[in-house]
């Protein structure tokens, strides 16, 4: 079991012209922002809109014409599925997809776009893959493992190769880790090409099995995460195997910091990343003070997300960021309340999204009126300044 750089190269002229070389881009607001000099590899920009493309393309290629006659089955929280059936339907290969409950409607629809065969089938990825298994042996297909495979992680390593060709000047590169594909086939290549770069990995807080693993605990994996694409209950075999060795470090990141990073991405570089592509720009920004100073490279490795989602997600960041406020005022519920209030508000900038009254809450007196006003400020500093006059003009309140 090995996959060496001349392996990746291999594949990188195997997938040629069919897979988008995308651009790796110095990114000055970014800089700015974090402390380190970033650049970004855009893999959000990939026809199906992640790197999954070349490890696909890549484990479809080297099939024997018999196994392509019988087709292929994986089992993918969408970003392989969709890499997997939008080439399969270049090749003439049948795909059949197992997705869990619960994955993103956008690479869901984005698979059966592609002619393939979507199931819906396990509560999440380990179930899913219980399910294509059993597909594999009722059906004769050939089951193609969206990481924990030679040709997938050889396939996934081009990344790196396009990356440094583009920035040879990067010190460090940071990889999120769900399977480990990606991770691995970065690292052998990388590592080739400069033996001195760092390897860091991220993984989200709820799904932390490949930094489980590397201490020799079980993994402890559950729960709903924004970064669905790396919710992976047990890295690859085959990926820990290889990547092991030449990660120096993996980072593990909460909800928040996902969040964030998404929405600092549309923000800042004007672009979509779903949960987990956005991993790498998240232990950036959680963990500045290791990376001040260094020249790192992120791979943005995916942007299926949901518009809800993404809508969700920036909405949330305005609150974190006290640019979208509730002020809870306790007053009167008499005419010209509200008028008065809002007067307060708009007459220092605030914007009034939404009002609420709450005329039934049991610790408001029964002549009394809640009133729940969200604002949208211009920052922290002006909420607190929209604050300290509704008190002044007399107003009881606490903001939300």
């Amino acid at each position: 079991m090995t996959v060496t750089f001349a392996d990746i190269q291999a594949a990188r002229t195997r997938i040629a012209g069919a897979v988008d070389r995308t651009p790796t881009r110095y990114s000055r607001k970014l800089s700015q922002l974090t402390g380190a000099e970033v650049w970004v590899k855009f893999d959000n920009l990939q026809f199906t809109g992640s790197f999954k493309e070349r490890g696909a393309l890549n484990r479809l290629l080297m099939l024997s014409p018999e196994e392509m006659k019988r087709g292929v089955v994986a089992a993918s929280a969408g970003n392989h599925a969709q890499a997997l059936a939008y080439h399969g339907g270049r090749l003439g290969v049948p795909v059949t997809i197992v997705m869990p409950e619960g994955t993103p409607f956008a690479k869901i629809n984005g698979t059966r776009s592609h002619g393939a065969t979507v199931v819906i089938e396990g509560l999440d990825f380990t179930g899913s893959t219980e399910a294509a298994k059993r597909l594999e042996a009722e059906k004769g297909y050939v089951f193609v493992s969206a990481f924990d495979d030679e040709g997938i992680v050889a396939g996934q390593g081009v990344c790196a190769i396009e990356l440094l060709e583009d920035a040879l000047e990067v010190e460090a590169l940071i990889i999120p880790i769900g399977g480990g594909g990606l991770i691995a086939g970065c690292a052998i290549a990388a590592k080739a090409m400069k033996p001195d770069i760092k390897i860091f990995g991220v993984e989200a807080a709820r799904y932390p099995s490949f930094t489980a693993r590397r201490a020799g605990k079980p993994p402890v994996c559950t729960g709903q995460t924004i970064a669905e694409g790396i919710a992976i209950k047990a890295v690859g075999d085959i990926p820990f195997a290889l990547a092991d060795p030449l990660v120096d470090e993996v980072f593990v990141c909460e909800e928040a910091d996902f969040e964030r990073a998404v929405a600092t991405y549309v923000t800042y570089e004007k672009t979509v990343s779903e949960g987990a592509g956005a991993g790498g720009l998240a232990a950036l920004l959680a963990y500045p003070d290791r990376f001040k100073g260094m020249k790192v490279g992120l791979e943005l490795c995916g942007g299926n997300i949901d518009a809800r989602m993404l809508a969700v997600v920036l909405n949330r960041e305005m609150v974190r960021e006290r640019r979208l406020i509730v002020y809870r005022i306790l007053g009167d519920d008499r005419p010209g309340m509200l008028s008065a209030m809002a007067a307060v508000i708009g007459g220092l900038g605030g914007n009034i999204i939404d009002v609420v009254h709450n005329r039934l809450a049991l610790d408001v007196p029964a002549k009394g009126a809640e009133f729940d006003i969200m604002v949208e400020t211009r920052d922290s500093a002006h909420a607190d300044e929209i604050g300290e006059a509704l008190k002044e003009r007399g107003y009881e309140l606490r903001m939300g």
